[in-house]
């Protein structure tokens, strides 16, 4: 088995797959990051983990004083993904989880009227605040995607994620 990893090893390296080194946790998780942007581009997850899918998250209201259905009562979409990844948080909380925990992760998000675009910029101003810091370096693996509209006409982002409770834990 042992000489079968080092070919493995040797071809990613010839293929430049292996050009950033997987992270290996005491939990058992391999999270292998992509070179130059803050996520991981393959998480391996070991047998025994159990698997914590939450529904998408919004941003709640900011300003209670703004009409609930429009995009000022939630704000910008930097202001909405901190807003979403705090209420994520929360959620994990509850279950004795983290960010640390998350291993996937999907954002929606519509176009700004204000920008008249996606503004990914904002949503990775929030994101870099909870993942890849000092604090909490675990890296979910992302995709990003723009959709028409979301649920509440007021939000700009949505997010859903997978977390992994290690077994034993």
């Amino acid at each position: 088995m042992s000489c079968m990893k080092t070919i493995l090893a040797a071809l990613a390296l010839m293929t430049g797959v292996g050009t950033a080194l997987p992270a290996h946790a005491a939990d058992g998780i391999v999270r292998h990051p992509e070179k130059d942007f803050p996520i991981s581009t393959v998480i391996e997850v070991p047998a025994g983990a159990s698997t914590i899918y939450l529904s998408g998250q919004g941003a709640p209201v900011q300003d209670k004083k703004a009409d609930p259905h429009t995009i000022a009562a939630y704000g910008d979409t930097q202001t909405q993904t901190r807003a979403a990844l705090e209420s994520i948080q929360g959620e994990l909380k509850k279950l004795g989880l983290g960010l640390g925990d998350v291993v996937q992760m999907h954002v929606y998000m519509v176009e700004d009227p204000k920008l008249g675009k996606l503004d990914f910029n904002g949503m990775m101003k929030a994101y870099t605040q909870f993942f890849g810091t000092a604090k909490q370096p675990n890296l979910p693996v992302r995709s990003a995607f723009g959709v028409a509209h979301l649920g509440n006409p007021g939000w700009l982002v949505e997010i859903e994620v997978t977390a992994v409770r290690a077994s034993g834990r």
